[in-house]
C-alpha cells in the first residue's frame, strides 16, 4: 500500500500542474498538416511541430475527415468535436481548415471509448491520454492507468457487494410474499 502511495506521488497530476502554472485551463496547440508535390510528383505530406516541419512516413499516413471518423466509430461529427473541445483530440489541420485524423488520433479516439466503456470520467481519460505526449516512454501514463483502475475496480466490487445484498433482500422479501399470496388465495378458495 505505501508503495502504491509513493509511485502515485511520482505521478504529476498534469491537468493541475498546468492550470496552476497557467491559471488558464488546459490547452494543446494542434498542428497543421502541409501537403507539397515533389519533382516525381508525389504528394508529401509535413506537419508543423512547434515551428518545425516534419515529414510524414508514409506508413503513418492514415488520414480521415470527421465525417469518415464518425462513421467508422458510429458517433456523431458532434461528439468529435466535442472531445476536440475538450482536448482529448488535436486533428490536424488542412490548408482549408478541415480537421484531418492521423493514426495517433484514432488510436486516442479508442481510448477514449475503453476508457467510457471502463467508467473512467473523461478527465480521467484526458489525464491518461495526455499523460503519453509528456512522457514517450509511457511509464507515467501506465502507473496513472494502473492507479485508476485499482480504483475503478474497488468501486466495482463495492457495487456488486451492494447488488448482490440488495438481491438477497429481494429474494426474502419475494418469499415472505408468494407465502402470503398463497395463504390468501386458499383462505379465499375455503369460503
Amino acid at each position: 500500500m505505501d508503495r502504491r502511495l509513493k509511485m502515485r506521488d511520482k505521478v504529476p497530476n498534469v491537468l493541475d500542474r498546468r492550470s496552476k502554472e497557467t491559471n488558464k485551463p488546459w490547452e494543446i496547440s494542434c498542428p497543421k498538416l502541409y501537403f507539397s508535390v515533389n519533382s516525381e510528383n508525389f504528394v508529401e505530406v509535413y506537419v508543423n511541430v512547434n515551428g518545425i516541419l516534419l515529414p510524414i512516413r508514409k506508413g503513418e499516413m492514415v488520414l480521415k475527415t470527421i465525417q469518415e471518423v464518425a462513421k467508422e466509430f458510429n458517433v456523431s461529427t458532434r461528439t468529435i468535436r466535442y472531445y476536440e473541445e475538450l482536448g482529448l483530440l488535436c486533428p490536424h489541420r488542412s490548408s482549408t481548415n478541415q480537421r484531418i485524423f492521423s493514426k495517433k488520433e484514432l488510436a486516442k479516439l479508442k481510448l477514449i471509448f475503453r476508457g467510457k466503456r471502463y467508467g473512467f470520467s473523461l478527465e480521467e481519460i484526458k489525464e491518461m491520454v495526455l499523460l503519453f505526449d509528456f512522457d514517450r516512454s509511457g511509464i507515467q501514463q501506465l502507473e496513472r492507468t494502473v492507479e485508476y483502475g485499482e480504483q475503478k475496480i474497488q468501486e466495482i466490487d463495492s457495487k456488486i457487494a451492494e447488488l448482490t445484498q440488495m438481491k438477497r433482500e429481494l429474494q426474502q422479501m419475494h418469499g415472505m410474499f408468494s407465502e402470503k399470496l398463497a395463504t390468501l388465495k386458499g383462505e379465499m378458495q375455503d369460503e
